[in-house]
């Protein structure tokens, strides 16, 4: 039995393979990286150990940012993190995004993008997420609770996939873009789906699709 403060061996454990994932990847684990390379019974168990390291001062958590997993130790918080990306809402039939210039990261959750994305992204100022909802774009290895990172931008070239806007039904999809002379082609990357047909003054472009983070909690 550990004390108050004193860790028990699967918190010691724990926080262990969280320093280690973190000098590795440069950000932290998920949940579910924690219970399957620890071998824990379920990831409520992981849950309310994370509690208890919180609770010694061993660890921050933010709640509302993907990997929210912030070692106490000064040393640690001087490790790089990764970058953040406002995380707009979901990509789906309803309201029509807002712009990633219109939005303030205090008043929007955040997502984590890992350093070795990011880098590969180059420049983030200007990119923003989205979270997937449903499986249009399976085939392309985007599946439903995926969150997307879309570069911000009003126009596409055929092939890129791309958050659209159709405008009378103000809605957005995320689907590959085809410009086909009087009209638009939305591909779904799924073939059980069809593709949609619409006219250019239909359709809005709101960003490009640059990275995926595949969510595993």
């Amino acid at each position: 039995m550990a004390s108050a403060d004193k860790l028990s061996q699967r918190q010691a454990d724990i926080l262990d393979y969280i320093k280690d994932f973190v000098r590795q990847h440069g950000y932290s684990p998920s949940i579910r990286d924690i219970q399957t390379n620890l071998k824990i019974s379920s990831t409520s168990v992981v849950a309310y150990n994370l509690k208890a390291l919180q609770e010694k001062g061993r660890l921050d958590r933010e709640g509302k940012i993907s990997r929210g997993i912030r070692l106490a130790e000064e040393a640690f918080n001087l490790l790089p993190m990764g970058y953040q990306v406002p995380l707009l809402g979901t990509i789906t039939a309803g309201s029509p995004l807002l712009m990633p210039e219109d939005t303030s990261t205090q008043d929007r959750d955040m997502v984590d993008v890992p350093a070795d994305m990011a880098e590969s992204i180059k420049k983030l100022d200007d990119v923003y997420a989205l979270r997937v909802r449903g499986q249009s774009m399976i085939d392309a290895l985007i599946d439903d609770g995926d969150i997307v990172l879309l570069r911000y931008q009003t126009t596409a070239e055929n092939g890129q996939m791309v958050a659209a806007r159709l405008m009378e039904d103000d809605s957005v999809t995320l689907k590959k873009f085809y410009h086909e002379g009087a009209r638009v082609r939305l591909q779904p990357a799924n073939s059980t789906m069809d593709p949609i047909y619409t006219t250019h003054d239909n359709v809005q472009i709101q960003g490009r699709v640059v990275g995926v983070i595949r969510m595993l909690v």
